[in-house]
């Protein structure tokens, strides 16, 4: 820690970004890792996705809000619920919603035998205003969450 310290010229107490760090994981690291991890309170030692309620957010402020992060970044959210007996997930923010576009993507494992399906990919993309006259944006969003047939019901929630 002392030749860091000397190497980016600050105390050992102070917060610093590692330097040359690139959080780039694959779809299968999130979901395999990260997601699942987080899901099952497993800790992370240091914290590179921050949980938050995106939704409280347009998207333009988020990355203010995010840990790290040039053009993507990554956050744990739950999905809320549009109607209280729905599954139907709320993605309304204070400026608009965001849509999803296209059908699932399913996540596989090459760890696992028979390239094991771990997880879905659902993308999504932001529009200004309420539905039906929302403005399409370029904002878009990955929302990946685990598959239904895992044992534990809050999975699907989380």
């Amino acid at each position: 820690m002392e030749v860091l310290s000397k190497l980016v010229g600050v105390e050992e107490e102070d917060e610093v970004m590692l330097p040359g760090f690139r959080f780039h994981p694959t779809d299968e690291e999130l979901i395999g890792f990260y997601l699942r991890r987080k899901v099952e309170k497993k800790p992370i030692a240091i914290e590179i996705i921050k949980q938050l309620d995106i939704y409280k957010y347009d998207p333009w402020d988020l990355p203010k809000v995010s840990n790290m992060g040039e053009k993507e970044w990554y956050f744990f959210c739950t999905r809320g619920r549009k109607y209280r007996n729905s599954i139907r997930p709320n993605r309304v923010t204070g400026s608009g919603f965001w849509k999803a576009t296209g059908i699932d993507k399913s996540i596989f494992s090459t760890l696992k035998p028979n390239q094991e399906c771990i997880g879905l990919k659902k993308s999504l993309v932001y529009y200004r205003g309420s539905a039906g006259k929302g403005t399409k944006t370029d904002w878009m969003m990955h929302e990946f969450r685990l598959p239904f047939n895992t044992n534990s019901p809050q999975h699907y929630h989380a």
